[in-house]
């Protein structure tokens, strides 16, 4: 077990501080987006887009087909194993469901009981992102990103006969906030786990290299860094993240983020080694600083608030919490541009996307949370053509 010297947050933010940032869907000022966005409803064919922006390439709307399951509590994570079966992760309850396929019949393998969710008092942390192992037909792992009392950490622990076994401490010492807790974990085609974190709304952690606090981590799956980081031993990959709930690489193997603005701008990101992306000194745009990495496109916190990622067929996909609706963004070569929005509002707040071994995608829903306005059947994990 390796352990990081934690370094408290300099402030702990009470609900009633939310209202000043987007993260996780709260309140929030409105500002004009940077970049042109369209909005369409998948019953009918995309509107016509403003005249700042171009038209996608590809005008047929996606289609919810089916609803996975539903009652859920704040569905946080999803992992599919190699047989079709999902892993899903509950914030809260620090719940771990499996959703055996094809019937996807819904069943509790196990809790990480030292997990502890801060929805019931409006805080982001609990038991949060999922990641299957690569060699998981041979080592049945699976690796989770949770917070405790005092802590954020990454743990690892097998399933085996639809139960879950002890899990193991991999990354401990992670600054935990009741805000900015990150926690999205996704294999990279290298093999090494990556791992977002938040800055726990202490801004100038994200900052500082020796903390990994508002960092994206890559580490070996025994927790150590991994080989090729920017610092020899120090598991951060990129900085200056203010939250991101988002990772995905694309069929080229660059890894992209998702990341919850403040005031203004929410960010998507292309991340690559070392690259500082400017959290607490810009949001948005770095107006010209060389030493800083500018996202590839903002959106108004309004139209956001994003956390999930997914990459499907030359398609980012990206679900957004106070924007209630899921993001389609076109990427051509090195460029990510007219993003379209739909089911805008028709489900609420959109908390995680992934792509189903069918080439399907699965957006849970997150109205539960304690920041939403839940319908009869929430939460729900819905299943969309794409």
């Amino acid at each position: 077990m390796r352990r990081l010297a934690a370094l408290a947050s300099a402030t702990v933010l009470a609900a009633t501080g939310l209202t000043a940032c987007s993260d996780d869907g709260s309140d929030a000022p409105g500002a004009t987006a940077s970049s042109p966005t369209q909005t369409t409803d998948s019953a009918s064919p995309p509107a016509s887009p403003s005249t700042s922006g171009s038209p996608s390439a590809d005008t047929t709307p996606p289609k919810v087909v089916d609803t996975i399951a539903t009652g859920l509590a704040a569905p946080w994570g999803i992992g599919f194993l190699p047989d079709g079966d999902a892993i899903v992760t509950e914030r809260d309850t620090t719940k771990v469901l499996l959703l055996t396929s094809p019937s996807y019949d819904v069943s509790e393998v196990g809790t990480l009981s030292e997990a502890v969710g801060l929805g019931d008092q409006g805080g982001e942390a609990g038991l949060l992102g999922v990641a299957v192992s690569p060699d998981f037909a041979t080592d049945h792992l699976l690796f989770f990103y949770y917070s405790t009392a005092t802590e954020n950490r990454i743990v690892k622990a097998t399933l085996e006969d639809g139960r879950l076994g002890t899990p193991t401490t991999i990354l401990d010492g992670i600054p935990r906030g009741f805000i900015h807790d990150g926690g999205r974990l996704a294999f990279g085609p290298d093999g090494y786990l990556y791992a977002s974190t938040g800055e726990t709304g202490n801004g100038e952690l994200a900052q500082d290299k020796d903390t990994p606090a508002g960092k994206i981590l890559r580490i070996t799956t025994d927790g150590e860094a991994a080989p090729g980081n920017p610092v020899q031993g120090n598991p951060y990959w990129s900085y200056g993240h203010r939250n991101v709930q988002g990772l995905a690489f694309d069929d080229r193997d660059r890894l992209w983020a998702s990341e919850f603005g403040q005031d203004t701008y929410d960010e998507l990101n292309l991340i690559g080694e070392g690259n500082n992306y400017g959290w607490p000194m810009v949001e948005g745009m770095g107006d010209g600083d060389s030493s800083l990495q500018d996202p590839e496109l903002v959106w108004d916190t309004d139209e956001a608030s994003p956390s999930g990622l997914a990459w499907l067929d030359g398609h980012l996909w990206m679900a957004s919490l106070r924007g209630e609706r899921l993001w389609r963004v076109d990427v051509t070569g090195t460029r990510a541009k007219d993003p379209t929005a739909f089911f805008v509002g028709t489900y609420g707040r959109m908390r995680t996307v992934a792509v189903a071994p069918d080439g399907r995608l699965w957006v849970t829903t997150s109205n539960t949370d304690g920041r939403g306005d839940p319908q009869d059947g929430d939460d729900r994990i819905l299943v969309i053509e794409p």
